[in-house]
């Protein structure tokens, strides 16, 4: 403590003496001239210390320690307090632009809040600063991956879409007096979605050009261009034989001269070391080629310790030092444009009260967008909502699990609404019946995993704790006996579904999944339960796909629920109960069984996900439920062509919410996809009621790949259908258009 406390004085003593000295301390000037003034009056070796992820202090110049790696997924992360939003596959269902912006609003909120209070100290650790490693724009192609809960999905329209509204909700829509709220970061950059297990060596040689342009750079491109982020994050694996953190053609030709980026590159954790790691890439000999290789290619700053060897790497004449200003005089302009240099009194950010973290405006935002992740996929005969006075049971791994609801890349919540929580509270005493572990998560878990507690209906639930036995078919149907419905709460966990994971489980591997089926053991209780003639009722939390072939025969409805958040039990209650009517659709397709699944490294898109996909799909792309029913009566272009103007009735007997999407398809296009997500619009509807929806279809939504060019274009002739509905499967509508 008395260490930090002088640290503080030093610094505070060294900016002041060195006030208005420099020319890099005058803020008329440019953050740009502000970052070349500064660099030119580092020595080499504070050059490469600025370049670390954590750099140190320099004192001479009043320059105090920052950091570049913090984390806010779903909610700062790592840092304390903070609200815990659903995990960003659950927020993709929700296809609401206006929610997911006011989500990364507050959380900006949340994170310049607290970094105003370490900043103030003179102290800002790992995971405090306002440089934000997300969003993950990686398109989620196969749902083995156990990172995929992270992305926005399997579709690259949507994925940038929601990107760019994620970086505008960090970053802030304007600067304030120069400023920016926060830093966005998209990442991988790029072609990256697993396996885990081999991402320090994966070289992926067989990308076709089309895969490239058309499926995997898309998002990145979007945000760069449209959402403006200031850092991109390039990721471990190899394309054609160069390390995405040393590829002079993704990070200087494409991301910086055809999409003009002007940001920060930052390197993924240890992804400099691969370079010459044994047993890794190893394409060369030491840590100070690697830095000299990284920093020519254009990744700017290090999250590591690599490029601590750039001083020998000039010396030994790898790089140059001019070369090396280039990098330091971008992430030095950054650090101006976050206000990192100047006294926080002239950044209106620093405004924004700390009594904002956690706060109940937050957590209500949190209870909205939970509300909006869950996707109904089946409701046999309305089995849903529950009726009044209907008696159930609730019972899975999942029922009271608080950590799933937080998915991965979490903060501290101060309260989690668990699933058994969520129903008290909106139904009273709920009885329910809890298994432990239904699968081993962790050796600790391990211990209870045959502990079977029931409720009764007539205590509070904590008053009435009764050990029944051994978990088995058996004591679940002994559970039961006495309820008409059940409600599973089943799945995976983020626990065991994750980044680089060590679990030894049927199914798992490291981190990602092997097999996308129901874990056996929950497939074997809901069958029984089933033939005991229960309704049941299976609401599936999970980051990804999990198949359910067997479950839409042995379940009378299914709720995807995702890991929900720390709200995430009362939006599971409200829509179980009929308090909330779902709208959520599904932002990648549920396959069957693994069957439809190939090669887990064969980044080729052909069968994979609804553009691609040659098999009939479980649940498809875009696909959710209501408790109510709609129709899209028609659709024509606007006097202006650049726009259509659909026209949705709600056909039911309740208010609810329906997403319209809109997907192109061209004839001469063999090879293309065969359809692909091109415009989407929300629109809510009482009972009865016809609303118009408009949505956009300027140029871009005619743009698909030329394999003349191996280029992206708008401008191809051809015949095109634009293909309107409520699912990927589902479009009524479709409009011919000859360009």
């Amino acid at each position: 403590m008395k260490k930090s406390i002088l640290l503080s004085l030093v610094l505070l003593c060294s900016m002041h003496i060195t006030a208005q000295q420099y020319p890099f301390q005058n803020r008329n000037l440019s953050a740009k001239e502000r970052a070349e003034d500064l660099c030119s009056r580092l020595t080499l070796e504070e050059k490469a210390s600025l370049m670390l992820n954590s750099s140190p202090a320099i004192e001479r110049l009043g320059i105090r320690e920052f950091s570049w790696w913090s984390e806010a997924l779903h909610g700062v992360a790592r840092n304390g307090y903070a609200t815990v939003y659903p995990s960003c596959i659950g927020m993709a269902a929700s296809f609401d632009d206006d929610l997911l912006y006011k989500v990364y609003s507050q959380v900006s909120d949340e994170g310049r809040a607290k970094h105003t209070a370490t900043h103030k100290a003179g102290m800002v650790k790992q995971y405090q600063g306002v440089s934000f490693w997300t969003p993950n724009i990686n398109i989620f192609r196969d749902p083995r991956w156990g990172r995929g809960q992270e992305t926005y999905g399997e579709d690259p329209y949507l994925t940038g879409r929601m990107g760019s509204i994620v970086v505008r909700g960090l970053q802030g829509e304007e600067t304030k007096n120069g400023y920016y709220k926060t830093f966005a970061c998209a990442k991988h950059y790029a072609v990256h979605s697993g396996p885990e297990s081999t991402r320090h060596t994966l070289n992926l040689d067989d990308v076709s050009p089309r895969d490239l342009w058309e499926t995997y750079l898309p998002a990145f491109r979007k945000v760069v261009k449209d959402g403006g982020v200031k850092e991109v994050m390039c990721a471990y694996q190899r394309i054609d034989g160069d390390p995405c953190c040393g590829s002079n053609r993704l990070l200087t030709q494409i991301l910086r001269n055809e999409w003009g980026f002007d940001g920060v590159v930052v390197s993924d954790c240890g992804a400099i070391d691969d370079f010459f790691k044994k047993g890794h890439h190893e394409i060369v000999p030491d840590a100070q080629a690697a830095a000299g290789r990284a920093v020519l290619s254009g990744t700017d700053v290090n999250c590591g310790k690599t490029y601590k060897h750039l001083p020998e790497a000039v010396r030994n004449r790898y790089i140059s030092e001019k070369e090396l200003d280039v990098s330091v005089k971008r992430l030095l302009e950054g650090r101006f444009l976050l206000g990192d240099f100047d006294d926080d009194a002239q950044n209106p950010w620093t405004q924004i009260p700390l009594s904002c973290v956690a706060s109940k405006e937050h957590k209500q935002t949190a209870l909205e967008m939970a509300r909006e992740t869950m996707v109904l996929l089946q409701n046999k005969n309305k089995a849903l909502p529950l009726k009044k006075n209907e008696k159930f049971i609730v019972m899975g791994p999942n029922a009271n699990d608080s950590i799933m609801l937080w998915g991965i890349y979490y903060g501290k919540p101060t309260h989690s609404v668990t699933v058994v929580d969520g129903i008290k509270e909106r139904m009273g005493r709920a009885p329910y019946y809890q298994a432990c572990e239904l699968v081993s998560f962790n050796e600790k878990a391990s211990k209870n995993i045959k502990r079977v507690v029931e409720y009764g209906t007539d205590m509070a639930i904590e008053d009435s704790k009764t050990q029944v036995g051994d978990f088995s078919i058996a004591s679940a149907l002994a559970a039961a006996r006495d309820y008409k419905t059940v409600i599973f709460v089943g799945g995976i966990s983020p626990v065991i579904e994750r980044e680089e994971a060590k679990v030894d489980l049927p199914g798992f591997m490291g981190g990602d999944r092997t097999s996308i089926e129901l874990p056996q053991v929950q497939r074997d209780i809901i069958a029984a339960l089933h033939k005991a003639g229960k309704k049941v009722i299976l609401v599936n939390c999970s980051g990804s796909a999990v198949a359910l072939t067997p479950e839409v025969e042995t379940c009378d409805a299914i709720l995807q629920a995702w890991y929900p958040g720390e709200q995430g039990g009362l939006a599971v209650a409200d829509v179980l109960t009929g308090a909330y009517n779902p709208s959520g659709k599904l932002p990648v397709t549920f396959y069957k069984d693994d069957s439809a699944l190939g090669d887990f490294e064969d980044y080729s898109m052909k069968g994979k996900t609804y553009r691609y996909l040659n098999t009939e799909p479980l649940f498809p792309f875009g696909f959710g439920l209501s408790y109510t029913s709609f129709k899209i009566m028609s659709a024509q272009f606007d006097k202006s062509g650049k726009s259509i103007d659909v026209v949705v009735k709600n056909t039911g007997k309740r208010t609810g919410t329906e997403t319209v999407q809109l997907y192109m398809r061209c004839a001469e296009d063999a090879e293309g996809p065969m359809k692909t997500l091109r415009g989407y619009g929300r629109i809510t509807l009482n009972a009865g009621k016809t609303g118009h929806l408009s949505i956009a279809c300027g140029d871009d939504v005619f743009e698909r790949f030329d394999t003349d060019t191996n280029t992206m274009r708008s401008d191809l002739k051809g015949d095109y259908e634009l293909l309107i509905g409520t699912s990927s499967s589902d479009c009524p509508i479709v409009l011919k258009v000859a360009r």
